[in-house]
């Protein structure tokens, strides 16, 4: 297979979330990219939610080893789905996130079905990661016996040089703050949902800081945090808002439960505010030691040609479904910047490098079995 070719076949696609025909002439593309290779292919769909692509070796709901990762994007200009070559750099909307790491675990399954490894391999690709992964939820629930011993997760791009041990938990929060109605020149005859909703998000900074470009990093950057991810309040401009709604996306380390995050609300809500936990999910947390992550490591310091780092992030990612289920999650991607932005790039050798390291790390599993 042609790795780069792949992946450059894979960004033409503007497979932006809920682009549903975009997406399914994604899938097929993923299908006929493996047609005669004796894969076993699956387009996964149910109701009222997108499709997830399943392909394997095997027939089997335990695996040795499983790809994870998404063909979705976030929203891009036209230009951004042509993909362009700069300084050794492939620039495109899912070149970094995810596109080219997607054509990574083809290639694997590919290089496993060729020289025959005596693995149980697979490779699962969600297509709405970027809107909280309904898709994965909705395979895994169709599969409850699906793991896999070792689950690569490449969709954690930027730094060739360190493998993630840790993400976050995202949860996602529901702020709606009810007022009443009044004339503008006139406050005191009504309630304002906006200034309550305000007054709220003040008591939820006292114990949430902001931080951004323009203030100073925190020494230690593992801590909780929380952005206000969107707000809407108000009809006119000269009527007191009755209603006002926001949804917060806060991120929480290991040491901090659902629970604690809401016995921390409780005592933010004002009078007439309230809220509800959309959704959340569990940070995926594995020991440095783990014998496969030290061996895995050891092929990428090997190929790299340089010792690698270990990192915490903030963001998270569908391999915490395998977390959950006991599976030893490998976190490790190619360098790039510019994810979501009108930038996004990843560099080409650190793509290839990426494709030898796991297929080393294949090897080296098959030989012993």
């Amino acid at each position: 297979m042609d790795l780069i070719k792949t992946a450059e076949d894979l960004i033409r696609f503007r497979t932006e979330t809920g682009n549903e025909t975009e997406i399914n002439k994604c899938l097929n593309y993923l299908e006929q990219n493996l047609q005669g290779s004796g894969a076993l292919v699956e387009i996964c769909r149910y109701d009222g939610v997108s499709p997830v692509f399943f392909a394997s070796n095997k027939k089997t709901n335990m695996f040795d080893v499983l790809v994870i990762g998404h063909i979705d994007v976030v929203p891009a200009t036209d230009e951004m789905f042509e993909p362009r070559y700069e300084n050794g750099r492939i620039y495109g909307r899912g070149t970094l996130d995810m596109k080219s790491f997607a054509a990574v675990a083809l290639n694997s399954l590919h290089y496993v079905l060729e020289h025959k490894l005596p693995l149980k391999f697979g490779v699962i690709l969600s297509t709405d990661e970027e809107k909280g992964s309904k898709s994965t939820e909705a395979f895994l629930h169709a599969h409850p016996d699906l793991n896999a011993k070792i689950v690569l997760d490449n969709d954690v791009g930027g730094d060739i040089t360190k493998i993630v041990a840790r993400c976050k938990n995202p949860v996602f929060v529901k702020i709606t703050a009810e007022g009443e109605a009044a004339h503008g020149s006139t406050p005191w005859a009504g309630r304002d949902a906006n200034e309550n909703l305000f007054k709220t998000w003040e008591n939820i900074r006292q114990i949430y800081p902001a931080f951004s470009k323009d203030t100073p990093m925190p020494e230690n950057t593992w801590i909780d945090t929380v952005h206000f991810a969107k707000i809407e309040g108000g009809e006119v401009s000269n009527v007191l808002a009755a209603h006002a709604e926001a949804l917060l996306d806060f991120r929480l380390i290991e040491t901090s439960s659902v629970a604690d995050l809401c016995a921390n609300l409780d005592k933010c809500m004002e009078k007439g505010v309230f809220y509800k936990v959309v959704s959340s999910s569990t940070p995926v947390v594995m020991q440095e030691d783990n014998p496969h992550i030290v061996a895995y490591k050891k092929f990428a310091e090997d190929i790299l040609g340089r010792p690698l780092e270990f990192e915490y992030i903030g963001g998270a990612t569908d391999s915490r479904e395998f977390a959950e289920r006991g599976a030893t999650v490998i976190m490790h991607s190619g360098s790039g910047e510019g994810m979501h932005a009108p930038n996004e790039y990843a560099e080409v050798e650190s793509i290839k490098q990426i494709a030898d390291i796991q297929i080393k790390f294949l090897e080296k599993l098959a030989e012993e079995k």
